[in-house]
């Protein structure tokens, strides 16, 4: 589940196995497949197993009792041949490669229960259970998938720490819009959640790296279905800059924003313009809380809104700001600002 590794490490791990096709010590080096050339192939596959399949939605229409609004895939044949295919129930979308620039996807995605909550942002911290699998084509016209990955019962994830793929489906997802219940076991129930399925080319997924230790062969093509019951903001270098707001170029991607150009992208970076000084003591934090019927809080040119949140016994809101602070106001925010 884990993201197959950033660009660095990728770079390193393409050069190693381009360094020689030849055998030397019995060890054979194989370049990997042209990502671009393996994209059609890759969407190719798993669109065939869209058109070939079906998942229970007849029990998400009317669900059993007892049902536990788990998504299940099966063949479209004999008993089956009746079952309308994955690919007329399925939305898709085209996402970018993260590693050559100018390759796509159609990613396909399937929201058996929309859930009246939000959308995850692409780096929020979601909060859900799961199962992995991989589609096997070992025999030719065959495709069959093989769990590889799951959790049964609540996990949370990073979104800028899985699989490209997954985090691109992920936020056409909705959480739950009520908080957790809490049972007499400690145990969690949610309501109200989404339910869905997100089918990843291999470029989107492992591609030639798998995790250590799994099963998965090169090239895979993964499908993950998952409950999604919450997501939360991340700020995975803690520098009190939300990531979604260090995606400078507003094109939803965490990983292409690097002020400093220091190989870390600012949203993994706590020193985003390699100053000496961190982001943190750059930027002007603020609170407000507000009772039921105050107006809303005046904010300075240079402070956003970054989250609020509602408290319903208290009836307060509070807000969350962030003040982009320019000392010697040359327009460049001091922590964007290498000279500040």
């Amino acid at each position: 589940m884990k993201r197959m590794m950033n660009r660095a490490l990728l770079a390193l791990s393409l050069l190693i196995s381009l360094i020689s096709c030849k055998k030397d010590d019995g060890v054979t080096y194989i370049p990997p497949r042209d990502r671009g050339e393996e994209a059609p192939v890759s969407v190719g596959i798993i669109e065939e197993f869209l058109q070939t399949h079906f998942y229970n939605y007849e029990d998400f229409q009317n669900p059993p009792i007892g049902f536990d609004y788990k998504i299940k895939f099966d063949t479209i044949a004999g008993a089956n041949a009746d079952k309308t295919p994955l690919m007329e129930q399925v939305s898709s979308k085209i996402v970018p490669d993260r590693v050559d620039e100018g390759v796509t996807y159609k990613l396909y995605f399937l929201n058996a229960v929309e859930g009246g909550g939000d959308k995850p942002k692409f780096p929020d911290v979601t909060t859900l259970i799961y199962e992995g699998r991989y589609l096997n084509t070992e025999f030719p016209g065959s495709a069959y998938t093989k769990l590889f990955d799951s959790a049964a019962t609540p996990v949370s994830f990073d979104l800028t720490a899985v699989v490209n793929g997954f985090q691109d489906g992920m936020i056409e997802c909705r959480t739950s819009p009520f908080p957790a219940i809490e049972g007499s076991d400690g145990s969690f129930t949610f309501t109200d959640y989404g339910v869905g399925a997100v089918f990843i080319p291999s470029g989107l997924g492992y591609y030639v790296s798998p995790p250590n230790g799994s099963a998965i062969p090169f090239y895979a093509q993964l499908i993950f279905t998952y409950q999604l019951y919450a997501s939360r903001q991340g700020d995975q270098d803690g520098d009190g800059i939300p990531t979604i707001f260090e995606d400078l170029n507003n094109n939803k991607l965490e990983e292409d924003d690097d002020t400093d150009e220091d190989g870390l992208p600012n949203y993994f970076d706590a020193d985003d313009d390699n100053d000496g000084r961190p982001t943190s003591e750059e930027i002007i934090s603020r609170q407000y809380i507000l009772e039921a019927g105050d107006p809303e809080p005046t904010l300075l040119a240079n402070e956003f809104e970054i989250n609020r949140s509602y408290n319903e016994e208290t009836q307060q809101t509070t807000i969350n700001t962030v003040e982009y602070t320019d000392e010697d106001q040359d327009g460049i925010p001091d922590h964007l600002d290498e000279d500040s």
